[in-house]
């Protein structure tokens, strides 16, 4: 049974096709900057990369590469042989605590919701729309960012606002990453044989969150109402002091979207030093800039900090650490000086092993803690498509 996974953002496109229940997957793809003149894909068959240009106006051309590629690569003879489709879709809002198959009112709900996520459900949506009108008759299943954070207790989702804000208008923490959060509980439940897993799950790459997983369940996580709650990241602020907006409003006097823009694209790394990639910021350390030093010790310093916070809401118990996505999959450094930070709770690092993993090396995950260290530290790249893959084929065969 052929399951195909559509990832689509604001201007990109990513792609798997995968044999199931074998979990083999055939082909895989990235379309990159859709809608600009240099647009591009690589596509990845047999363990090669090719790479292809075209200028795509929108995602419906993007699909149709995408189809392209499904064809020359004989991943299948004929799009018939697909028998469902899954789209990573940002924001279910309360509804949604877990994936369904796409009827016209999961798509209401999905435009409705797009108050919350402005940046990414128009790509989630065109993605839908595109892949309908080329498999119309095809199941199609939306696996939500957000489902998997809807366990959370009330005292930890309710913000402590007017309670009108959230009975009235849906002010409340939502969290987002949940599938890749979701795919490394599911993880670690098999490696220590347990349900019942105690878990703080560190995704950190452009955008980053942590979640606090008690009894094999989200208790607790970094973002809130949108993504740009919690951690410091490449570009956005993470949680700051509200007055600031206000403040620069009145004294700066930027726009309420201005302000948004700029807590959204050009705070962070970015707003700190002048880079948003953390291997940039690595470099202009190097160099001596004292600015790209500062900048990372803000960085692993809010991220420590919320590890600790999870450590006590789990009272000590906690099963492992879980470092993922890009940054803690390839920075050595950086996972090594979070866990520094975390001495006080006897956490230790095994140097030797930390620094031979790497996306890129041939070690990609491992257990990083030192042999005394009263917490498993472990990296493991996440594979959100897997998880996208598996909720389709659940809900489909």
């Amino acid at each position: 049974m052929k399951i195909l996974c559509v990832n689509a953002g604001s201007s990109s496109l990513k792609f798997q096709l995968v044999e199931m229940p074998e979990e083999k997957t055939i082909i895989s793809g990235y379309i990159e900057k859709i809608g600009a003149e240099d647009s591009f894909w690589n596509t990845k068959v047999d363990g090669k990369k090719i790479k292809g240009e075209k200028y795509l106006k929108n995602h419906t051309e993007a699909v149709e590469v995408l189809i392209d590629e499904l064809i020359k690569y004989n991943a299948v003879e004929s799009m018939d042989e697909i028998a469902a489709v899954g789209h990573r879709v940002v924001h279910g809002g309360e509804k949604y605590a877990d994936s369904v198959i796409i009827t016209e009112e999961v798509i209401k709900d999905i435009e409705s919701n797009t108050k919350f996520a402005k940046l990414h459900h128009p790509g989630n949506l065109a993605g839908i729309r595109a892949m309908q009108e080329v498999l119309p008759s095809v199941p199609m299943v939306a696996v939500f960012d957000t489902a998997f954070h809807q366990t959370m207790p009330k005292q930890n989702y309710l913000f402590p606002v007017p309670m009108e804000w959230y009975t009235k208008y849906g002010v409340r923490k939502y969290g987002f990453h949940g599938t890749s959060h979701k795919y490394i509980t599911c993880t670690m439940q098999e490696r220590l044989g347990k349900e019942d897993v105690n878990l703080i799950i560190c995704h950190v790459g452009s955008g980053a969150s942590i979640s606090c997983i008690k009894a094999g369940k989200c208790y607790d996580t970094t973002m809130g109402l949108t993504p740009v709650d919690g951690l410091m990241m490449g570009t956005r602020c993470g949680a700051i002091d509200p007055s600031i907006i206000e403040y620069m409003n009145e004294e700066g006097g930027l726009s309420i979207a201005e302000i948004s823009n700029a807590l959204n694209k050009k705070s962070g790394l970015l707003g700190v030093c002048g880079f948003n990639d953390n291997r940039d910021v690595e470099k202009a350390i190097a160099e001596g800039n004292e600015d790209a030093m500062l900048a990372l010790e803000m960085y692993n310093d809010r991220i420590a900090e919320y590890i600790a916070d999870y450590f006590l809401e789990l009272e000590g118990k906690v099963d492992a650490i879980v470092f993922t996505a890009g940054v803690l999959e390839n920075g050595s450094e950086t996972r090594a000086s979070i866990m520094r930070r975390l001495a006080p709770l006897g956490v230790k690092v095994n140097d030797e092993v930390n620094d031979k993993i790497a996306g890129w090396k041939d070690i990609s995950e491992g257990i990083i803690s030192a042999d005394d260290s009263s917490i498993r530290v472990e990296v493991i790249p996440t594979n959100e498509e897997i998880m996208i893959i598996r909720d389709t084929y659940e809900l489909t065969k």
